[in-house]
């Protein structure tokens, strides 16, 4: 996943401008060796600078560094960025080395748009640390994140620019969103079966129509099942959630990860996706688990059979091969819906290559 981070200059009121507008495009990572205790003042951030107080430490951003000195950094315990100036192949060297140490490591250069940054991280196969480039506007920013066959993992924006952050954001926010293939299912079984306890899953993002989340009873398909964006004769439309399913069920969290629906509690990351399969994170404001009636459903896809639970109610929704949300009351077998199909199994959420069973 790309990210950001912001480097403020100048007197405290142009820092603090941009830092506010770091803050409200979503960017927490703010480079300020001074102001730490002002800078906090105005939110929940992280400083990065050279104090050993800081969240986390960077070194190198007045003097030459050593595999050494990052080494000995990292005995306090936190993370450490390791600040480098591109100015000949000495220096590509070093980057090398301090790739298999440092969690960060910030290039700098007078151009970096010519500083070889594909080779340097091809060089990097083994690397522990993310590449970042220092970069003094947002059209560079983009370039380094978006249009190199590789690119960077990260960002430092080194301006003042409250725009240029904005967009920056918007950007981070954009490309970090994942794809997911969505295939045709056909269904197979539709049955109620009793007495459950489901949940709902109140998210802090609206979802349009079109949106929902994947959640399914095995690791080896999830459905896609519709958010409440639709109007209905009974309920107002509640744009914010997703009647998910029984409590049992894995729904799908960012890096292709799965939770059980009966974890997830407020602060807590879920991903939302269209019939496309772009995906994006959502933060979950509230779980609500009650007891309800349940439907269980059925779906196969090239021989795979994948199952799900849900509440047998008119208001929740599956969604058509056409992308159409189609209600559980009136799924029928030999309908055709999106889910998303995996191969293996599931250790704690992650995908993992092993034989496994569901029914």
């Amino acid at each position: 996943m790309k990210f950001a981070w912001i480097r403020p200059t100048g007197t405290w009121n142009d820092r603090k401008d941009a830092i506010v507008s770091a803050l409200e495009s979503g960017i927490e990572y703010i480079l300020d060796s001074d102001n730490s205790d002002s800078i906090k003042e105005l939110g929940n951030v992280k400083i990065v600078s050279d104090k050993e107080d800081s969240d986390i430490i960077l070194l190198g951003l007045n003097e030459k560094i050593t595999v050494a000195d990052v080494k000995k950094a990292q005995e306090k315990g936190k993370e450490v960025a390791a600040y480098i100036e591109i100015n000949n192949k000495e220096d590509e060297l070093l980057v090398s080395k301090l790739g298999t140490v440092a969690d960060y490591v910030i290039l700098k250069g007078k151009n970096w748009k010519v500083i070889p940054l594909e080779n340097i991280i091809a060089s990097l196969q083994e690397r522990n640390s993310k590449i970042m480039v220092d970069v003094p506007t947002y059209e560079e920013a983009k370039l380094a994140l978006e249009t190199m066959e590789h690119g960077s993992d990260g960002v430092l924006l080194s301006s003042n620019d409250g725009n240029e952050i904005r967009k920056l954001g918007e950007l981070i926010e954009k490309s970090s969103k994942e794809i997911y293939e969505l295939k045709e299912a056909t269904i197979t079984k539709v049955e109620s079966v009793g007495l459950g306890d489901r949940v709902c899953v109140d998210t802090c993002s609206i979802m349009e129509v079109g949106e929902g989340m994947l959640i399914g009873s095995f690791a080896s398909g999830l459905f896609m099942v519709h958010s409440e964006s639709l109007e209905s004769e009974y309920v107002a439309s509640r744009p914010f959630r997703v009647n998910a399913g029984a409590v049992h069920a894995y729904v799908m969290t960012p890096g292709n990860k799965t939770r059980y629906l009966s974890e997830l509690e407020a602060g807590d990351e879920v991903i939302t996706i269209n019939s496309k399969g772009e995906a994006k994170t959502a933060i979950i404001g509230r779980s609500k688990i009650e007891r309800r009636p349940l439907m269980m459903i059925e779906a196969e896809h090239e021989g795979k059979k994948i199952r799900t639970l849900v509440q047998n109610a008119e208001t929740i929704r599956l969604v058509s091969d056409k992308g159409e949300p189609i209600s559980v009351a009136d799924i029928k077998v030999g309908d055709k819906i999106l889910a998303y199909f995996t191969d293996g199994a599931r250790h704690f959420g992650m995908a993992i290559e092993e034989q496994i069973i569901e029914k």
